[in-house]
């Protein structure tokens, strides 16, 4: 059944589609972090403004050097010890989607643990968007009983894998790590 699921979300990741989709966090809408195209999908349904920067995934630390300039020796020990999913806000973003990326040219990116989402991302071969399955000021759902209607119906393909776990959720944390190693926390 996951690997079902894995193709389905694949193909709709293929063809520049949205997917709501379960994480090592909370759900998430997603997209082909490349596609300038699908990235705009995702502001126009959440009602979000371009201005805010978008989350990435990838399935292990070796990826990093792919989307960012340059990669803080510190990074990975973070990552390695990090208890709870962390996202890490990197300058110097790049081979990733222009309206994916904030104005100040960094881009959030968070190593993915959770079986579905690393499979996806191995298949895909490429970075995913992973932004709260909610409309941009509204909570974000603890879990999948908790997104509303207009989210479900605005995506192309609602990923059909713990959708009954009720375990509340919660985002990842957020630091932002400057080139020279300095960090400082945006969500905890």
């Amino acid at each position: 059944m996951l690997r079902d699921e894995v193709n389905k979300a694949l193909e709709i990741l293929k063809n520049g589609g949205l997917i709501l989709y379960p994480t090592d966090t909370i759900w998430g809408i997603g997209c082909d972090a490349t596609n300038a195209e699908a990235v705009e999908k995702v502001f126009k349904l959440k009602g979000r403004s371009e201005e805010k920067s978008l989350i990435v995934l990838i399935e292990n630390d070796n990826k990093l050097q792919s989307y960012v300039k340059e990669v803080p020796e510190i990074a990975y020990d973070l990552i390695e010890y990090a208890e709870n999913p962390l996202t890490i806000i990197y300058s110097g973003a790049k081979n990733l989607a222009t309206n994916a990326i904030a104005k100040d040219g960094s881009i959030g990116i968070r190593i993915v643990k959770h079986d579905f989402c690393e499979q996806l991302i191995q298949r895909f071969k490429k970075p995913i968007i992973s932004t709260s399955a909610n409309v941009s000021g509204e909570a974000s759902p603890a879990n999948f009983s908790e997104i509303s209607d207009t989210i479900k119906q605005g995506v192309d393909y609602v990923v059909d894998w713990e959708q009954d776990n009720m375990a509340k959720k919660k985002a990842s944390t957020i630091m932002k790590l400057e080139p020279g190693g300095l960090f400082s926390f945006i969500r905890k």
